[in-house]
């Protein structure tokens, strides 16, 4: 395990704090004591503390699985949510006063880590004038400048509150300005719970999209085209037989688990849409001010007609964007005809929290943010070698997938051991490493990780991978 030796420290031992909480310290291992877990079980009746369950129990009865959003049921790695008090740097504390490691970052919004003193500062400060007027404000205006700057593709943006309704209104301006209704998205791909967007392809190479389920008109999701991601072929075959308006693109596929796109495929892309009068769209919710200052785009050098942002813009408050030129931005009203509108868009709780994050991340955070990745990626990949398994990564992004096999699209993301990923989820939870409960999400680095922590993800992952490896399975 060469990722393990390179400015790791010699040891790592676990201490508890005051409250039952561990703290890493230097030491030779990990080492976790049952009196540390009887310390947390005080520190949970000390403060009256509902158990999981318990809590479990009362949100199913009032909440659809007792959840607000699908993941958090946690049902793919088999257990029950856990539900979180409070978070704090790269650390979530639930609520029977377990201390855990995050990896997840609140799916990737947190790029400073949890309760950032600046940011929360910049939120007390806006929240202290007012938490919404339904009028225009200064706070927008320089939010939106600093997009401007960053992103090389955007001149203007519209603020919504959610990366579902950015990429709405992406689609609806893509359709205004071509005159034309197909969208073609990748299998696999997220861009939002909008009818059309949720479409799943068909069997077909290149086929009108049919209902992901119940409630999803067919009329809407056959106006949409599904194609494997990493596929020219497929791309061609989509602009060539039929009129679109706007092909979108997650320029690093990161919702079927973290998969890059192959080489020169982002510029085939560009090209082969503005060959066919279709726009590309890139969706950068969760690469946008992630990979690069100006997100995937200035990494990868490619301009799209369209950015839809999300996750970071706003700091960790619901926020969310579409960018583009001065020329497409201005056929949205008041000044053009594709209407768009929302009560709470640029709210200014969240342009604070937006602002405050984006004005720390300069060149320098984003080197330590690539320093960080390599170090976790490098060790992964010893432990993957070692285990049969695949490390995707992007700068502050990576997945391991349990599969031997390059995974280049959704099928071979599908096509993973989901059943060995959920027993090495559950088997980091219990070592403390927060990480997203399904095969097809990221993790996330944070500016608030650091050496030491990643080195203790590694030992635990290595714990856990030799514990749920089948085929080390005793016979």
């Amino acid at each position: 395990m060469s990722g393990l030796s390179r400015g790791a420290p010699d040891k790592v031992t676990i201490k508890v704090r005051g409250d039952g909480s561990p703290l890493a310290e230097t030491g030779s291992e990990v080492e976790y004591r049952e009196e540390e877990k009887a310390k947390a079980a005080a520190a949970q009746a000390a403060a009256g503390r509902a158990g999981n369950e318990e809590l479990f129990q009362r949100a199913r009865r009032v909440l659809p699985g007792g959840v607000n959003s699908p993941v958090r049921a946690m049902g793919q790695v088999g257990i029950d949510p856990v539900f979180i008090e409070s978070a704090r740097g790269a650390e979530v504390l639930d609520r029977q006063g377990r201390r855990y490691l995050d990896w997840v970052s609140s799916w990737g919004p947190m790029i400073l880590g949890h309760a950032d003193p600046e940011v929360l500062a910049a939120i007390e400060e806006a929240a202290g004038r007012g938490t919404s007027f339904g009028a225009a404000t200064e706070l927008e205006v320089e939010l939106a400048e600093e997009v401007a700057e960053r992103m090389p593709s955007v001149e203007m943006i519209r603020m919504t509150s959610s990366g579902t309704e950015a990429a709405m209104t992406a689609a609806r301006l893509a359709r205004a300005a071509t005159g034309r209704e197909v969208l073609v998205k990748f299998a696999g791909a997220y861009h939002g719970h909008s009818d059309g967007l949720l479409a799943e392809a068909g069997s077909g190479v290149a086929t009108h999209g049919i209902p992901s389920g119940p409630g999803i008109p067919e009329a809407q999701a056959a106006g949409t085209v599904v194609i494997p991601w990493n596929d020219r072929e497929a791309v061609a075959e989509a602009l060539e037989k039929h009129k679109v308006a706007a092909l979108f693109a997650e320029p690093v596929a990161a919702n079927m688990g973290v998969v890059p796109p192959e080489e020169g495929y982002l510029e085939f892309l560009r090209q082969a849409t503005a060959r066919a009068g279709a726009m590309l769209v890139f969706d950068e919710v969760i690469t946008g001010f992630r990979v690069a200052r100006g997100g995937a785009q200035e990494l990868f050098g490619i301009v799209p007609d369209l950015t839809v942002m999300g996750k970071i813009i706003g700091g960790g408050l619901p926020a969310a964007a579409v960018g583009g030129s001065r020329e497409l931005m201005e056929r949205l009203a008041p000044t053009g005809d594709v209407y768009q509108a929302g009560t709470l868009s640029g709210n200014p709780l969240a342009v604070s929290a937006g602002l405050a994050t984006l004005r720390r991340l300069d060149d320098q955070a984003y080197s330590r943010l690539g320093v960080l990745t390599d170090r976790l990626v490098t060790g992964l990949k010893d432990l993957a070698d070692e285990h049969g398994l695949t490390v995707a990564s992007a700068p502050g992004l990576v997945t391991l997938f349990f599969s031997a096999l390059p995974v280049k699209d959704f099928e071979d993301a599908k096509a993973t051991d989901r059943e060995r990923h959920a027993a090495f989820y559950r088997a980091m939870l219990e070592r403390g490493i927060w990480l997203p409960p399904s095969q097809f999400e990221a993790w996330f680095v944070s500016l608030a990780h650091d050496e030491i922590m990643i080195d203790r993800t590694l030992m635990a992952a290595a714990e856990a991978l030799a514990a749920t490896d089948p085929r080390r399975a005793v016979v």
